[in-house]
């Protein structure tokens, strides 16, 4: 009986691995330049990428094989072999989250200059040290509703500085861990019983929101797969992306199903998470700490019929997957048409487009959504280093000359800024379209976060003081 458990497990966890792209799931705004504003790439392309239905299709039969095999004598031994393995884990989960939250906000102190990811950058050193306190906070019960309410508060600041959409990706998962925090206080059993529910909702809300990126802005991942060319495991970075995407949504999915289906998908996402760790260094573990510690619990839960999960018949996961994938798509375009309208953020197409703190590089108004440059992309066509050098400085020279002619000192001042700053942008692009220097490469991106929220201060002070901010 032992032997027929291992090989169930070993054929189901081959299954795993045989339907899904092993992809390093580096959250790529943490890596490369976007612009949040730009209108996605229609569903439509997605929906007639027969790469696409491919991936549905080898996961459905994952899904539906897990399940089958689930409902028999081999699906609960291969349980047991889960049990066993996780049952520590699963004995000290509350510990180990704590600690895992902790820990998160230790080393996002550590870091320094961030709200809650590396793409969330704040000048603010206070919020650092807010940090620490959350960590502190968490040790105690009383006090884990204090730090629940931190983790809140910090995406609220976030908030200030960055857009709603931008933010999405992070609030399911932010909320999730919250209200963990909030439960596991409480001298409520009912609550309490909840706690987890909440982590592994959050967890697969966020998964599937973020795994939309693939399908909506693939331009995004073309420069980390250039750099990074061994992210594909050999297949066509146009193959490998939209399989991808699907991989992600769907294990996300799969958290919310039975036993042995979210078991499974846990361990395989833990897997993928851990992939990343290596080519893309410790930054990539610090963000995706806590839906690492979240997908172990999940691994290790045994509970036969979790509260909340999908689990009827086998004919119900390929409606309720559909479903769930037209629910998240027209969330997802929905949204970012009523914030942006139809072709992105007003002012894209625009010879000089307002700045944005949510993205992290000049948009091009040939190729609006593009990352160009970064990881070694191609540079425009016949373009050298040094003519978009003297380029970007003879437009520098222009517009800063225009601005501090104006009769107010304070305007001009303000006016010849904005032009400076907008040319060192231009200048640190060219920079990641030409050069190969890792620091300067890191430099290049720190000037292009930090000018363009200094932009966006100086415009606001431009607009509250009644004066324009055209260059």
């Amino acid at each position: 009986m032992k032997t027929a458990s291992l090989r169930s497990a070993a054929v189901a966890l081959f299954a795993v691995i045989a339907a899904l792209p092993l992809v390093a799931q580096a959250h790529v705004k943490w890596f490369a330049p976007y612009i949040v504003e730009a209108p996605p790439q229609r569903i439509g392309n997605t929906l007639a990428n027969p790469w696409f239905w491919t991936g549905i299709g080898l996961v459905l039969v994952f899904f539906l094989a897990t399940r089958a095999i689930e409902k028999t004598a081999t699906g609960e031994a291969i349980l047991g072999v889960l049990d066993k393995l996780t049952g520590p884990l699963w004995a000290r989960r509350d510990d180990f989250m704590r600690f895992v939250v902790a820990a998160f906000f230790v080393a996002v102190f550590a870091v320094g200059g961030v709200f809650l990811t590396p793409d969330l950058k704040t000048p603010h050193e206070w919020v650092s040290w807010m940090q620490l306190v959350i960590a502190a906070l968490v040790f105690s019960r009383r006090t884990m509703p204090l730090a629940a309410a931190g983790i809140i508060l910090l995406w609220l600041l976030a908030l200030r500085q960055y857009e709603l959409f931008h933010l999405l990706d992070y609030l399911a998962l932010g909320v999730g861990v919250a209200a963990y925090l909030v439960l596991e206080s409480s001298d409520r059993p009912n609550w309490r019983e909840y706690r987890f529910v909440v982590l592994r909702w959050g967890v697969a809300i966020a998964l599937m929101w973020s795994s939309l990126e693939k399908f909506a802005y693939p331009d995004w991942f073309h420069p980390l797969v250039e750099e990074k060319p061994f992210l594909t495991f050999g297949m066509p970075r146009d193959v490998f992306i939209p399989m991808a995407g699907v991989a992600e949504f769907t294990m996300g999915f799969g958290l919310l199903w039975t036993a042995l289906v979210r078991r499974l998908s846990a361990i395989a996402l833990f897997v993928i998470f851990n992939a990343a760790v290596y080519p893309f260094g410790r930054m990539d573990l610090v963000g995706h700490a806590l839906i690492m510690a979240v997908i172990m619990i999940i691994a290790a839960d045994p509970v036969p019929q979790v509260r909340f999960a999908i689990r009827r018949s086998l004919a119900t996961i390929p409606a309720t997957l559909v479903a769930a994938l037209a629910i998240f798509a027209t969330s997802y375009w929905g949204l970012h048409h009523l914030l942006y309208g139809a072709d992105g953020a007003s002012g894209l197409a625009s010879s000089n487009p307002p700045a944005s703190a949510g993205a992290t590089h000049t948009p091009d108004p040939e190729r609006p959504h593009t990352a160009h440059g970064h990881g070694g992309g191609a540079a425009p066509s016949g373009e050298s280093a040094q003519q978009a050098y003297l380029a970007s400085m003879g437009r520098m020279h222009e517009a800063m000359e225009a601005g501090v002619k104006h009769p107010d000192a304070d305007v001009a001042f303000i006016k010849g800024m904005i032009a400076h700053h907008q040319a060192a942008i231009e200048m640190a692009e060219i920079q990641l379209r030409h050069g190969r220097d890792p620091q300067n490469r890191r430099l290049a991106q720190e000037i292009i976060q930090t000018q363009r929220r200094e932009v966006k201060e100086m415009q606001q002070w431009l607009a509250n003081s009644g004066a324009t901010a055209s260059r």
